[in-house]
């Protein structure tokens, strides 16, 4: 077997590794949430720490989560098999059972539905998992260090999901030069060799394992004194979270970094614990709690950057008692895992979005001012669970049953006891046999993927045009937020069309690039319908199951090229022919109506509405009604 990564050959990232070093000395802070971009050593830093975990408890173990996993596989279900096979009503236990004790990682967790992150949050907070479905009613111990992966740029977590998780680390890669070349020299070292490499750091991850044991063995000793505990909750009600979870959480940090604080101190005199006096938190532990635990609980908007000042700090810190002393060194001279090789500097994580410079922030109040909510497709969908329109997935109500396989999702347990009794061949007892297995058809909501097609040419007043798809389209983006949809937009003007922004749900990141759009030159229509089109077939690659809207915004004029009224209503059939559901809205206004937007709508088979319409209290109705007659 391969070695893994040693944790303590990290390079910098010292928060990332004192907060999951913090988390497994005390798992009931609700595990580390890690936010960054790709390559900066998330997976590594989690199976490192599994490694090292292993050496403080032999039945330690990592177990992965896969994306795809249903809720079955995740809590444990009826034993279907000893149910038909033996009569005997079993339950067969789920992932968590199997990370008992060691670490559940969660890759890509904001990809992951909503129900299943409640289910794992539920599960760390309380340590047990508890089961009642299809008849079964079981209980049993689930004492884990939950570790959730994620890019901002695929989508942001709920905010009452973002919440539940105790800690949160951002992490971006290193822009010094000497940190990025010590970083490939250990991977290529490791590479050429992982037997050799691994045990160049085993003492230095041995030295870890031996602290998070003599941390955990402290944390039950540790003092909290009364001023400290004051401190806590006025620094949280400064920062105005909402919820008492924050102050929790940061009690629990606290005092798990007291007890971390003090193992480094046995270590470095080499002596034990007994007769020494219990470890006290002070103003630094709360520091250091603060910074992991409170920047992702006080983003009021999804528009909101994400982190802390560190001004506004120290500043709440100093309001909340006697200011705290700066210390001559730092508190915890070696970081986890820093092994004393490296001599690397301390990797402090720019906030996520911060090399996102493009204009200007986009007009919060005109966003604000539209209400997308009631924004539906037509028809019944298949998609990934969200909140937006009527689908059949896993999440939803169960209303009939199946003896299709391949179809429904989990066991309909009365459909199947009918199916069976159907088949009795005696009275008074009923034998179910495989044939006799019904699946649940549940109906729920599903996300969308909805594209702004939009006239940036200067063929009209583009100025009141642009800025009513930018109210719009932040609006739909806020929305989408809450829902697990995903948003588009596409501009057309001069001889091409441009996706500027791509298929996304992180709202941050999208408000970033919708501060400013280029206007002016002649109008290729065809141009932006074939780009809506062109997004609708890759998206339906990447995921089959999610419906697609399309709002075009234009007068219908088409200029440039030969037959550009043609190859527009050409274009517009190639885009009916995909299936998306559409709508235009018509932005002609000069007195004498030529309906040439009228004419773009039948030929997409989609209505037709005013730009007048696209008024603050307007766009709900008209978007909703728009797909109900799309779909006629």
């Amino acid at each position: 077997m391969t070695a893994s990564y040693p944790f303590s050959a990290l390079v910098g990232q010292d928060q990332l590794r004192l907060a999951l070093v913090l988390c497994a000395v005390r798992p009931e802070i609700g595990g580390v949430l890690i936010r960054g971009e790709k390559g900066t050593a998330k997976s590594t830093a989690v199976r490192g720490l599994a490694s090292v975990l292993s050496a403080v408890d032999a039945d330690a173990r990592l177990v992965e989560l896969p994306i795809g996993a249903t809720e079955d596989r995740v809590v444990g279900s009826l034993d279907l098999q000893k149910v038909l096979r033996d009569g005997e009503h079993a339950f067969s236990p789920g992932l968590l059972a199997r990370a008992h004790g060691g670490v559940l990682y969660v890759d890509e967790v904001n990809l992951l539905h909503d129900h299943l992150v409640d289910v794992l949050l539920d599960a760390a907070a309380m340590g047990r998992v508890h089961v009642e479905r299809d008849g079964v009613s079981h209980s049993h111990e689930a004492r884990f260090v939950l570790i959730g992966t994620m890019n901002p740029e695929e989508g942001e977590l709920r905010p009452q999901l973002l919440d539940r998780f105790g800690l949160t680390v951002d992490v971006s890669a290193s822009r010094d030069v000497d940190v990025r070349v010590e970083v490939i020299r250990r991977r290529m070292d490791f590479e050429a060799d992982p037997e050799e490499f691994a045990a160049r750091y085993a003492d230095d991850d041995a030295d870890l394992a031996r602290r998070i044991a003599a941390a955990r063995a402290a944390v039950a000793d540790v003092v909290l004194p009364d001023g400290e505990l004051r401190r806590i909750a006025s620094l949280c009600a400064a920062f105005d979270v909402d919820g008492m979870r924050a102050d929790l959480v940061v009690a629990r940090t606290a005092v798990a970094h007291a007890a971390w604080r003090a193992s480094g101190a046995s270590e470095a005199t080499g002596e034990n614990r007994t007769g020494e006096k219990a470890p006290t938190v002070v103003a630094d532990d709360i520091r250091i709690a603060a910074e992991l635990a409170l920047p992702h609980r006080r983003r009021r908007d999804p528009f909101d950057d994400p982190g802390l000042d560190p001004e506004q700090l120290n500043e709440a810190l100093a309001q909340a008692g006697d200011p705290p002393s700066e210390p001559e060194h730092d508190p915890d001279p070696d970081p986890p895992g820093g092994g004393g090789h490296s001599g690397e500097a301390p990797e402090q994580a720019a906030p996520q979005g911060g090399s996102h410079s493009g204009g200007s922030r986009p007009n919060a109040p005109a966003a604000a001012a539209f209400r997308t909510k009631a924004l539906v497709v037509p028809g019944v969908g298949e998609g990934a669970p969200g909140r937006r329109s009527r689908a059949r997935n896993r999440t939803g109500t169960t209303v009939s049953a199946t003896g299709d396989p391949d179809a429904g999702h989990g066991l309909h347990l009365f459909g199947t006891l009918l199916a069976a009794a159907h088949h009795q061949q005696r009275p008074g007892r009923v034998s179910v046999g495989a044939r006799d297995v019904r699946r649940a058809i549940r109906e729920g909501r599903e996300g969308n993927l909805v594209i702004f097609v939009v006239d940036a040419s200067g063929s009209m007043a583009a100025r009141d045009r642009m800025a009513a798809v930018g109210g719009a389209t932040l609006s739909l983006l806020r929305d989408a937020y809450q829902r697990r949809d995903k948003v588009a937009v596409i501009t057309f003007r001069g001889q091409r069309a441009d996706l500027v922004l791509p298929p996304t749900s992180s709202v941050h990141i999208a408000s970033r690039r919708l501060a400013r759009f280029d206007t002016g030159g002649k109008t290729p229509l065809a141009q932006g319908l074939l780009a809506a089109r062109d997004v609708v077939l890759r998206e339906r690659t990447r995921d089959r199951a999610r419906r697609s809207l399309v709002v075009v915004l234009t007068d219908g004029r088409a200029t440039g090229g030969p037959d550009p009224l043609g190859r527009t209503r050409s274009a517009a059939r190639l885009l009916r022919a995909e299936g998306a559901a559409a709508v235009v809205v018509d932005c002609e206004t000069s007195y004498v109506r030529l309906g040439l937007a009228e004419d773009l709508a039948n030929h997409l088979g989609a209505p037709a509405v005013r730009l007048s319409q696209l008024r603050a209290d307007a766009l709900t109705r008209l978007v909703k009604s728009g797909t109900e007659l799309g779909a006629a």
